[in-house]
C-alpha cells in the first residue's frame, strides 16, 4: 500500500510531521508512507488559478493521485485547522485526484479536538472515503525532537503505528 502522510504543520520541529515520519520507519516492506511537509510552497488557493494551477499544486495532486490512501496529521491553531492545510484542502476541492480517496487522522496531542471536528467535517466533505473512526492520537506535544524520536522507537509505539498502518490499508482495500 501507498499512503502519502500530510503534515498540516509549517513548523519544522512539528510534532506531528515527526509522528508522520515516524510511520514512514515502521511501515517495513508492507507499506510505503511518503510525509508531504511542505504545505507552506503551495500558493494561496484562487480560483482564477484553477485551470492552470501552478506547479507546486499539480506536484501537491499528483502525489495524492499516485497514492492509495492518505494520513493527515494538523496541529490546531486558535482552535481551528491551520491556514495552510485549509490552503491545501481548498486547492484540492474541485480536482478529481481526492474524489473517493481513503483518508484518516493522526494526531500527536492530547488535545485539538475543536480543530479535528472542523477537519473531520471538512473531509467527510470532501470524500466519502474518510474513515473517521479509524485514528491515531499519540501524546508528543512539548516533546523535543530527541524525546519524540525515544517515544517513537518504544516497542509499544511502533506496534501501535503498524496496527494503524494495517487497518488503514485494510480499509483501503474495501470498495
Amino acid at each position: 500500500m501507498k499512503f502519502l502522510a500530510i503534515s498540516g504543520s509549517a513548523r519544522r520541529a512539528s510534532t506531528n510531521t515527526a509522528m508522520l515520519y515516524a510511520f514512514q520507519s515502521v511501515a517495513g516492506a508492507t507499506h510505503q508512507v511518503s510525509v508531504y511537509d511542505r504545505l507552506g510552497e503551495l500558493p494561496v488557493f484562487s480560483p482564477d488559478l484553477e485551470q492552470e494551477p501552478p506547479r507546486e499544486v499539480v506536484a501537491f495532486a499528483n502525489a495524492i493521485a499516485d497514492a492509495d490512501g492518505l494520513i493527515l496529521a494538523s496541529p490546531e491553531y486558535i482552535r481551528s485547522i491551520p491556514g495552510g492545510l485549509k490552503n491545501a484542502i481548498d486547492w484540492l476541492v474541485s480536482r478529481n485526484e481526492v474524489i473517493g480517496k481513503p483518508i484518516v487522522l493522526a494526531h500527536a496531542s492530547h488535545r485539538g479536538d475543536d480543530m479535528l471536528h472542523q477537519l473531520r467535517t471538512v473531509l467527510a466533505t470532501l470524500s466519502d472515503r474518510f474513515n473517521e473512526k479509524l485514528f491515531l492520537r499519540l501524546h508528543l506535544m512539548k516533546l523535543s525532537p530527541d524525546e519524540i524520536g525515544e517515544q517513537l522507537s518504544q516497542p509499544q509505539r511502533q506496534d501501535e503505528m503498524r496496527r494503524f498502518l494495517d487497518a488503514f490499508a485494510s480499509y483501503c482495500k474495501t470498495p
